[in-house]
């Protein structure tokens, strides 16, 4: 079915167009974060690299509520051309900012693609009900979620290799316009999916009409409990991505190399995972194993925090090859990508059930409320980690890893209580129109 999927019309041109979206994001978060390191001292780095993230997710705060109501209330497929035909201009902007080294120019076009990101989300989510069969949502699912984490890595990687010395910007441009043009064209393709409430009111308020979805949310109990759900398994891979690198720089002294290895580690483990948890659903809305995988991510977690806990003080700098062949080295690895394919396994099927829960006419402002909802608790979760390493606190890192894989293991309590069961996604599916199925 997965592969299947691939070459439909139902599907790959927004397989593909979310692919591109995702790459581009984060080779331009990247190629910010380059010019800044080179460009800035090293003290005033950190802190404008942590904005060039805060400029990406702050729309989502202010326009999450706009993004829902546009994707319910107009044609999904004719408002995501218009938003990539945005977007081709805000490259522009990239491409300038980029080629006379303007931070300002750079953060701007972040901040834009945070927009038309934040305006897109509803629709790549809320359509796929739309066009796919109930058999095929949780592929569809682990399919774009699993090259969504595929090309976040690509971005990065790509953004990265801007910095260095022989890469000429006439390249980077090109690069940058290639993109850009390949996710426009791709998106064009994508099958029509009518309003089922056209003419739906736009509410002026837009941070109100953004909270509201949280709101929306929590008077269904299901969609409820399965937004956070989605939200946990963002909190804590953010947590932990944010955790794991300066612990394997603190406590085993590896470099920069081994950094990039880690963040490759985990996107493959996601990937595994949601793809994992879509051959496992054989057509299915499965929610009988979501708890026992919040419980495996807490146990990898907690193996991770003791590993490092317990490790001897760093005699110099590691490299990637001895790290890899390093004992603890390894058990990180095995951690990482254990957490991450736990992750999949999880996100995939709760995810795959509030979209099957959610009334067609309402289903792109209940994603946007799952957004908005994974934002605010990604916040939390940096918040208060970053609380508990102020200098007067200063928990160290490993019991930190070892605090949150516990409260994993809470929350597979909390979910193996409170998630339905696979038979209550089932009956509340809405199938799929005869018309959409025929765009095969």
């Amino acid at each position: 079915m997965i592969f299947k999927l691939l070459v439909t019309r139902r599907f790959a041109p927004l397989f593909w167009s979310q692919f591109f979206s995702a790459f581009n994001e984060n080779l331009v978060r990247n190629m910010l974060a380059m010019i800044i390191l080179f460009k800035v001292g090293a003290e005033q780095a950190g802190p404008l690299v942590t904005l060039a993230l805060a400029a990406f997710i702050a729309p989502s705060l202010v326009l999450s509520g706009l993004g829902g109501q546009l994707a319910d209330g107009h044609d999904k497929a004719r408002v995501a051309r218009w938003l990539k035909l945005a977007e081709m201009g805000v490259q522009v902007l990239a491409a300038l900012g980029y080629w006379f080294n303007s931070i300002a120019a750079l953060y701007a076009a972040l901040f834009l693609l945070g927009l038309i990101a934040t305006l897109y989300t509803p629709i790549k989510y809320g359509i796929l009900p739309d066009h796919l069969r109930r058999e095929e949502l949780t592929a569809g699912n682990a399919l774009v979620e699993g090259a969504g984490f595929v090309a976040i890595l690509l971005g990065l990687a790509a953004g990265g290799l801007t910095g260095l010395e022989g890469v000429s910007r006439e390249l980077v441009t090109a690069e940058l316009v290639v993109v850009a043009v390949l996710c426009l064209a791709s998106t064009w393709f994508i099958p029509a999916a009518p309003s089922r409430v056209p003419g739906l009111h736009i509410d002026r308020n837009l941070v109100g009409s953004t909270f509201s979805l949280i709101g929306d949310l929590r008077r269904d109990r299901r969609m409820w409990v399965g937004g956070l759900g989605s939200g946990w398994f963002w909190l804590s891979g953010s947590v932990a991505l944010v955790l794991v690198p300066v612990i394997v720089k603190q406590r085993i002294g590896a470099g920069v190399e081994v950094e990039t290895a880690i963040s490759l580690f985990f996107a493959i483990g996601v990937g595994v995972g949601a793809l994992l948890a879509g051959w496992l659903a054989r057509g299915r809305i499965v929610l009988k194993h979501a708890p026992y995988a919040v419980a495996a991510m807490g146990l990898f977690l907690l193996d991770a925090g003791w590993a490092t806990a317990t490790a001897p003080e760093p005699t110099g700098r590691l490299s990637l090859s001895a790290f890899l062949h390093s004992g603890i080295g390894l058990r990180l690895v095995f951690d990482l990508m254990g957490l991450a394919c736990a992750g999949g396994l999880f996100s995939v099927p709760v995810f795959s059930a509030v979209q099957s829960w959610a009334a067609p006419e309402r289903r792109a402002r209940v994603v946007a409320g799952v957004g908005v909802l994974n934002a605010v608790m990604m916040i939390v979760g940096a918040g208060v980690t970053a609380v508990f390493q102020l200098p007067g606190i200063a928990v160290p890192n490993p019991i930190l890893l070892l605090a949150l894989g516990a409260v994993n293991l809470g929350a597979a309590v909390y979910f193996g209580r409170n998630l339905p069961d696979a038979a209550a996604a089932a009956a509340a599916y809405i199938p799929v129109d005869a018309a959409v199925r025929a765009g095969e």
